[in-house]
């Protein structure tokens, strides 16, 4: 049976958040926080000066609470608006250099939670529409279930060179500027698009969670990370944000994902090219099941290890100020997997 739904959304958007990437090749301004209401990069400003005085140490903190009122005005499995809850969201990043400790180190902490009115199903629109993929994103974070406070992030990053770098921790893997990047259509649905399939691949999530331990490493051939990276991962394969993800770890279940992403200037415009895969060896649940089997063994028969590719770009086709993140342009996703035990074969 086929189902439909429309989703109209009212975002309200409180934002705090300048979005820094802690090893971005720009030298910062001398007060980045500054300027006036309608001018500055926070709402909340400088903070007489403190915040300014942190980033010169190479202490950012970066904060943002986006709330949404949502309803489905035709299909779905109920119709009717409501205040739908939000998230909040706090990033910590550290570069060691600046604050006067050693060069080549960055810290990374992100802690955030959501919050629905009474019972998630019932409130959040997530629940309600019958779509495969959340119309919200935003309301997915942490955890889709609402009402807790998370730590998806904490992670070390030190460079050996201007080439290379190692890393580990705990790591927010889809989200910010990690997995899947684009231009146009990444992030946690606060900033651009709220549908979940329009942010990220939806083949990669049955073998990378959203937030886990892991460790990598990162290359970047021309030293600046806006022109090209390259990196290589090895998570645990079942990480949760509400939880250390230490009582996980085990050979047979980790995730090893590798991801290259580099720049281009196609008719003088900028563009991205982004491809990846993914492996996980763990054990799913085949969705290609014998009843036969079932009976028999009285379990779900399994599948051992799942696999994923994946591919974006995106592409400036009006940018007045070249490399400012403003303009117009397209950008395109394709995935395939194994189809068993992936529900997704292609995206």
């Amino acid at each position: 049976m086929k189902r439909t739904s429309t989703v109209l959304t009212a975002i309200f958007l409180l934002t705090l958040s300048i979005g820094a990437q802690c090893h971005a090749a720009d030298a910062p301004t001398a007060n980045p926080y500054s300027g006036d209401l309608w001018g500055r990069s926070t709402l909340s400003g400088d903070w007489w000066g403190f915040r300014n005085e942190l980033a010169a140490k190479g202490v950012t903190i970066d904060m943002s609470l986006t709330q949404a009122a949502q309803g489905i005005v035709h299909g779905g499995k109920d119709t009717g608006w409501q205040y739908g809850g939000g998230r909040g969201d706090i990033i910590l990043n550290v570069d060691t250099q600046k604050l006067g400790l050693w060069p080549g180190g960055f810290l990374n902490v992100e802690a955030e939670g959501n919050f629905i009115p009474d019972d998630t199903l019932r409130k959040s629109i997530n629940g309600r529409t019958g779509a495969l993929m959340f119309v919200n994103s935003n309301q997915a974070y942490p955890t889709p279930a609402g009402d807790n406070f998370n730590l998806p992030a904490f992670n070390f990053t030190q460079f050996l060179s201007p080439y290379f770098g190692l890393t580990i921790g705990k790591y927010a893997t889809l989200t910010s500027n990690s997995g899947d990047m684009n231009e146009f259509a990444h992030g946690k649905g606060d900033s651009q698009f709220m549908n979940f399939a329009l942010n990220v691949n939806p083949v990669i999530l049955p073998t990378v969670a959203y937030s886990t331990l892991g460790t990598g490493g990162i290359l970047l051939p021309t030293k600046d990370p806006r022109q090209a990276i390259v990196t290589f991962f090895v998570l645990s394969s079942t990480g949760k944000a509400s939880t250390s993800g230490f009582d996980n770890l085990n050979d047979d279940n980790l995730t090893f994902a590798g991801e290259g992403r580099m720049r281009t200037d196609f008719f003088g415009l900028t563009g991205h090219q982004l491809l990846g895969a993914t492996y996980s060896n763990r054990k799913f649940t085949s969705i290609d099941q014998n009843a036969r089997f079932i009976f028999e063994n009285g379990a779900f028969d399994e599948e051992k290890g799942s696999w994923n590719v994946y591919y974006n770009f995106d592409q400036y086709l009006y940018e007045p100020k070249k490399a400012s993140g403003e303009g117009i342009g397209v950008f395109a996703r394709f995935g395939a997997s194994d189809g068993d035990p992936n529900f997704m074969h292609f995206f």
